[in-house]
């Protein structure tokens, strides 16, 4: 009798069996690596718009300069309208957003593609997307995304995420 060399049934479906368990581990874990590279992605422009806005927080405090509070508060007004808006390219925005808890004395500001374009950031995709928040008086700017990741919207709330 001549032995024929052949694929046992039994070897063939253990050999797919592990096939399938690799792709279903692989997937999984593919995965959540897209997830954590957008939590990344988006983090990075936040900061990116962050730290070019806080420029122009800078130089409102330093045009607006030591003044009484109530000269403070019309001069305000006036600079932020100057360099937010006329020089940046921002659109104010009156309305606040739900996810915005305490907008007392701030100047929101939706980011528009003629800012991103000043600021250098072309590669960022959906400027309007993105809102700051100027807080003169504290030399803060704190950056949204109206999007949102994970029910978080401001960088502050973003950046305690952990994947």
């Amino acid at each position: 009798m001549k032995k024929e060399k052949a694929i046992t049934m039994l070897s063939l479906i253990l050999t797919v069996a592990v096939l399938i368990i690799l792709a279903g581990t692989s997937i999984h874990f593919g995965k959540g690596m897209f997830e954590k590279t957008k939590l990344e992605e988006l983090k990075t422009n936040m900061l990116l718009i962050q730290a070019k806005a806080r420029e122009y927080v800078e130089e409102a405090n330093f045009r607006i300069g030591i003044v009484s509070d109530v000269e403070k508060q019309q001069k305000t007004s006036t600079v932020r309208n100057e360099i937010y808006v006329q020089e940046q390219g921002l659109k104010e925005t009156r309305t606040i957003p739900s996810y915005i808890k305490d907008s007392d004395g701030k100047g929101y500001y939706y980011f528009t593609d003629a800012t991103k374009e000043k600021w250098g950031l072309e590669k960022l995709e959906n400027p309007e997307e993105y809102l700051l928040e100027f807080d003169e008086s504290n030399l803060k700017v704190e950056i949204y995304n109206t999007e949102g990741y994970d029910e978080k919207y401001s960088l502050t709330e973003i950046n305690g995420i952990q994947k």
